[in-house]
């Protein structure tokens, strides 16, 4: 949905006005499924992506907490170390993302994830993998770094002796991901303009050829859509984030305790 309202010049078909009415007509029009089409290969990297991204952000963030504040909780620290995990995470989802998108987009030409990375591959090169990693990290750093120091905020105040208690982190997580979502929302606009090289938005505003960097994806946004063009699908943005926050927190905040619980265990 994220990707359809972020399209900057949609088929006729392919217009929305809310989140609802693009679920609504997507499902209605391409069928149940077509609203989860390009997740196996999100799946498929989200596993190794997100076990490198906690990995170092734990490290980083006690290693500088004893640094900055000697073992207290400094909002640099865990800002510093989200971003720093943003750049493994990336890493490996950012080509995930890419065929994610091209798949997701109104009458796809794609089949399936193998057929879409081999034509992009033949036709673009292995280098459209990557076309959008330095706006995908523009993004992510800001997003990470505020989406971490508002989690551990947010744990001060409700959770602050830091005890294992499942609706803090829930609640935590998903405050942590709509602020941070809806603070980056113009980056992600640009990331997915050149995810997709929509054709009509590039050939509107006389570009031929590939859109690649940060900084012509946002003049292009502004050609094409004004100021309220960079805050396209903030809503989708924002509802997509909340939840997968907090269930991402949770799970890792369950089996941190669980591990921890169970070494201690071991020792004594």
């Amino acid at each position: 949905l994220q990707t359809r309202m972020q399209s900057l010049q949609p088929d006729p078909k392919a217009q929305y006005r809310t989140v609802y009415e693009a679920l609504k007509k997507i499902v209605l029009t391409e069928g149940f499924w077509r609203p989860l089409r390009g997740i196996n290969v999100t799946m498929l990297g989200a596993g190794p992506a997100h076990a490198m991204y906690f990995a170092c952000y734990e490290k980083m963030k006690k290693s500088l907490s004893d640094t900055i504040q000697h073992g207290g909780n400094s909002h640099l620290a865990n800002g510093i170390a989200g971003s720093v995990a943003t750049l493994l995470h990336d890493a490996v989802m950012n080509p995930a993302e890419v065929v994610k998108q091209r798949m997701q987009m109104f009458n796809s030409p794609y089949k399936s994830v193998l057929a879409c990375i081999r034509t992009v591959q033949k036709t673009e090169g292995f280098g459209a993998f990557y076309r959008s990693y330095t706006t995908q990290l523009t993004m992510n750093v800001p997003f990470q770094a505020i989406h971490f120091i508002t989690y551990e905020f947010m744990q001060e105040q409700i959770n602050p002796r830091r005890e294992y208690n499942p609706r803090s982190h829930i609640v935590s997580g998903a405050i942590a991901g709509a602020v941070a979502a809806a603070a980056t929302t113009p980056l992600d606009v640009c990331k997915t303009l050149l995810n997709t090289q929509e054709n009509m938005a590039l050939s509107s505003v006389n570009i031929s050829g590939h859109l690649s960097g940060m900084v012509n994806a946002f003049k292009t946004v502004y050609q094409l859509g004004g100021i309220s063009g960079y805050f396209r699908g903030v809503q989708a943005r924002v509802i997509y984030q909340m939840p997968s926050t907090a269930i991402s927190w949770s799970v890792y905040e369950f089996f941190k305790y669980f591990l921890t619980k169970h070494k201690l265990e071991k020792r004594t």
